[in-house]
């Protein structure tokens, strides 16, 4: 009769410790390949060429991930704001009755978006209603393309900020299609900076080009 001999609970232990340490090594490794392409494309806009470019938007650093609050769409429907994640997003904030830097900011979002060509599928123009005051009639048609929805206020406020000295209704900003919220544009936005903010926009879509395809607006 052969006699084996028992293992030792300290050998058992340390071989565990090994396969649990090389589990999680490939875990990692898996994580690393799958966010390479994004690592790479940020490395790419905001570190290896800085010098070649002069932001016009401000980047926003740490990004901002979008909230997990509640939005209201014109008709009614709830809607999750992370299900607005898979796009890059072009967003205002206003009040309903959206006075004539609102709607001057809606338009400007309506051409930015629809002078990116093919890339303007990747892009959706977001127009946050801050209050309880109804979106007048005569707008709705000019906002068939927008996503329009109705967050509270105090919620927005605790996720995007404005420049010093100004409202959140001042500004237009940039989301990724991550979610985070990555550049604010300057105050008073007229045509020649909506011409800037395009530069900036293109050049992130083309960074982004190898991992973000066209999302929800893709026909």
């Amino acid at each position: 009769m052969t006699v084996h001999s028992l293992p030792v609970p300290q050998e058992a232990l340390a071989r565990d410790a090994q396969r649990t340490a090389r589990g999680r090594w490939r875990m990692l490794l898996v994580l690393l390949v799958c966010a390479a392409p994004v690592i790479a494309s940020y490395l790419t806009y905001y570190v290896i060429r800085p010098e070649a470019r002069r932001n016009y938007g401000v980047l926003i650093e740490p990004q901002r991930p979008l909230p997990a609050a509640a939005a209201t769409a014109l008709d009614g429907k709830a809607v999750p704001l992370p299900s607005l994640k898979g796009q890059w997003l072009l967003v205002s904030v206003a009040g309903g009755a959206c006075d004539a830097d609102c709607e001057r900011h809606l338009w400007l979002q309506r051409q930015l978006r629809e002078s990116l060509g093919a890339d303007k599928e990747r892009v959706d123009w977001v127009w946050f209603v801050s209050d309880g005051a109804p979106v007048r009639e005569a707008l709705r048609p000019a906002l068939a393309q927008a996503t329009v929805l109705r967050v509270d206020g105090a919620a927005l406020a605790q996720w995007l900020a404005p420049a010093s000295g100004h409202a959140l209704s001042d500004h237009l900003y940039l989301v990724d299609p991550m979610g985070n919220w990555m550049m604010r544009f300057p105050a008073g936005l007229d045509i020649a900076g909506a011409a800037k903010a395009k530069r900036d926009v293109e050049r992130l879509l083309r960074a982004s080009a190898s991992w973000d395809q066209p999302g929800r607006n893709a026909p």
